[in-house]
């Protein structure tokens, strides 16, 4: 049920702009670090597994592999750098959406990054500014079973599989992430100029 997230799995799929410059990895350190410099905004990198992983202020991310949805996008905001770090939020809310839409519950966020069920973290988000672009990094527990949710955490964690008692089709997942978070984007760029 999880599904590849494979390019060809993935891109047919897609319903607006952001997705279609598109690698997926089997494992890598971070998606952070695979973006080029020179990627299209609206470039994504997946991963099957991350080893080093990390949210804010450096803390570890965990997930055991082809569990979770682990991706980066590139934006490219041509707007104030000061307004810059509301893109973890318009990303959170986003998120949050994506697994209100697919999974039919009802996430809290926490701020700055942190998306909630119950009060326990099911998600992250972390955005970097680098030069003339941000790689906005997002990690969902999707079908981490309870015993291999992380302990030694500052947040309780979660993921859909413990909260709905089924797995959860991480394409279906990926799909409307990118959209709500292409629509949300949009609408920040739209009212920051504005």
């Amino acid at each position: 049920m999880s599904g590849s997230l494979a390019r060809e799995d993935v891109q047919p799929r897609l319903r607006g702009r952001f997705g279609h410059q598109y690698e997926y990895v089997e494992s890598t350190p971070s998606t952070q670090l695979l973006l080029a410099a020179n990627a299209h905004e609206g470039a994504v990198v997946v991963a099957g597994e991350q080893t080093e992983g990390r949210g804010r202020l450096g803390r570890r991310w965990l997930a055991p592999p082809g569990t979770s949805l682990l991706c980066s996008v590139q934006l490219r905001p041509e707007i104030a750098g000061e307004r810059l770090p509301e893109l973890t939020g318009v990303a959170a809310r986003a998120c949050a959406e994506a697994i209100e839409a697919v999974a039919g519950l009802a996430p809290e966020l926490k701020f700055p990054n942190d998306v909630l069920l119950g009060g326990r973290k099911v998600a992250g988000v972390l955005a970097e500014a680098r030069e003339d672009r941000v790689v906005l990094g997002i990690g969902i527990n999707v079908n981490v079973p309870d015993a291999q949710l992380p302990l030694d955490v500052e947040r309780p964690a979660t993921s859909l599989l413990v909260e709905t008692s089924r797995e959860t089709d991480r394409v279906e997942l990926l799909v409307e992430l990118l959209d709500q978070l292409e629509r949300a984007y949009d609408a920040w760029i739209s009212g920051a100029r504005g």
